[in-house]
């Protein structure tokens, strides 16, 4: 027993070292991703009251106690396409202008096992979003009045411009049963890292120009909790509800001139509630809704317009609001070797009219994510996982703000697309084996 207990610590060690430190790119709800595994993304994020695989961490750890001993892993390949355009004479640069870097990877893991008939363990590494821009300098700016007085070229003035933050998430969750519901908790010790290129023009409106912009990644640490419930109320329909308080990170020291509270950048708090039904035995319905605090952390969801220093404690933002997203989901479990899943999710833009400017740098704004996927059972214990999400193209457009004040000459537009698609493996360590004379490949 003592040794099995050692085997599965080795195995989350494991998890953590591989994944934890594999860079990553966007995101979809803002910059979170609508789901971590391979079964979440394919239904569309759905799950706070239905859980089958050790990702229930990562939406709500009650739902552990339903999980069967196992392992998953796996990756998704990331592909947004993002960028702003303009119409009207203005400052930044003008056309359209999209960003490089069109694909990233976004690793997950997990393992989870039953305690004992009520009680169940597990843990997760997972990316849980981030955001990024690279727009080349050969697009000259104009950021000033006096097309002369921008110092380099670029998007922003300051040659290539952009901005690169990753977040993965480590979390250990346990989950006890009393009758009908389940109860879990998970802490989770978060990294993050930054950069920033190309923003000196800035410069003149920071409390510290000199870590405001071109420094090498910036690392951050912190730690919060997600806890949750889920309630059998009746035997086909499943009721859950968690949330996470926010991620406490420490300060970003090297951008301490850029972000509000000199460098400061938490994780936003969550809550989630929904539902599961079981319209047939192997038919299961999903819905779910989330809602992301992004407000809540200053240099998220100050305005860009604050009348203070980049840098300061109540300095500008990006002026992200509250984030509300609604996902619906169907798992069939068509046969012991196939299930089929879809999924669809929706969520309010975060990012008003009148922050447009600054989100050249960060244009969160796609809205509607179609996602679908398969699991096919290739041994009688691995399980090979896929998923796709699509999100077509959203845009939000405003006036142009430069630090001389709006300009209502010129209309700027930022837009996003995406598409993903993951590939993982599960591994049921308790799977009965195949019969006799049987094999699968």
């Amino acid at each position: 027993m003592i040794q099995s207990h050692r085997r599965r610590a080795s195995l989350g060690a494991l998890l953590a070292g591989v994944f934890a430190w594999t860079p990553f790119g966007w995101a979809t709800e803002g910059y979170f991703l609508e789901g971590y595994g391979a079964r979440e993304k394919a239904i569309a994020g759905a799950g706070v009251a239905d859980s089958r695989d050790p990702l229930a961490i990562s939406i709500n750890p009650a739902g552990l106690v339903d999980v069967e001993r196992q392992a998953t892993f796996g990756l998704t390949g990331f592909s947004p396409d993002r960028g702003y355009t303009t119409s009207g004479p203005g400052f930044v640069a003008e056309g359209d202008v999209r960003s490089g870097r069109g694909l990233f990877p976004i690793p997950y893991g997990g393992y989870a096992a039953p305690i004992d008939q009520d009680s169940s363990w597990g843990v997760a590494v997972y990316g849980n979003g981030g955001m990024n821009t690279t727009y080349s300098k050969n697009y000259a700016s104009q950021f000033y009045p006096n097309p002369f007085a921008c110092p380099k070229p670029g998007v922003f003035c300051g040659e290539n411009a952009g901005v690169d933050l990753n977040q993965a998430f480590i979390s250990a969750g346990y989950a006890h049963r009393f009758g009908s519901v389940s109860i879990g908790v998970a802490p989770i010790l978060a990294i993050q890292i930054f950069k920033a290129r190309g923003l000196s023009g800035f410069g003149p409106f920071s409390v510290d120009r000199t870590n405001l912009s071109d420094h090498s990644y910036n690392w951050s640490v912190g730690a919060g909790v997600r806890a949750g419930a889920q309630w059998r109320a009746s035997e086909r329909l499943r009721i859950g509800v968690a949330a996470s308080t926010p991620i406490w990170m420490s300060s970003f020291y090297k951008y301490s001139g850029l972000f509000a509270e000199g460098g400061g950048f938490d994780i936003p708090a969550t809550v989630t509630a929904g539902v599961a039904f079981d319209l047939l035995p192997n038919l299961t319905l999903l819905a779910d809704w989330r809602h992301i605090f992004y407000s809540q952390v200053a240099s998220v969801g100050n305005s860009s317009q604050a009348p203070y220093l980049f840098g300061a404690p109540n300095g500008p933002g990006f002026g992200w609001r509250d984030v509300d997203a609604v996902k619906f989901g169907a798992e069939w479990r068509a046969t012991p070797d196939w299930t089929f899943r879809v999924g669809y999710s929706h969520n309010n833009n975060p990012i008003p009219s009148r922050d447009v400017t600054i989100n050249i740098l960060a244009p969160g704004v796609v809205t509607d994510h179609f996602s679908g996927g398969l699991s096919y059972r290739v041994t009688s214990n691995w399980t090979l996982d896929l998923a796709a999400i699509v999100s077509p193209r959203h845009s939000a457009s405003g006036i142009e703000v430069t630090p001389a004040g709006p300009n209502p000459n010129r209309r700027i537009a930022i837009y996003l697309s995406e598409f993903e698609v993951t590939a993982g493996l599960t591994y049921k360590f308790d799977a009965a084996p195949a019969p006799a004379g049987i094999a699968k490949f």
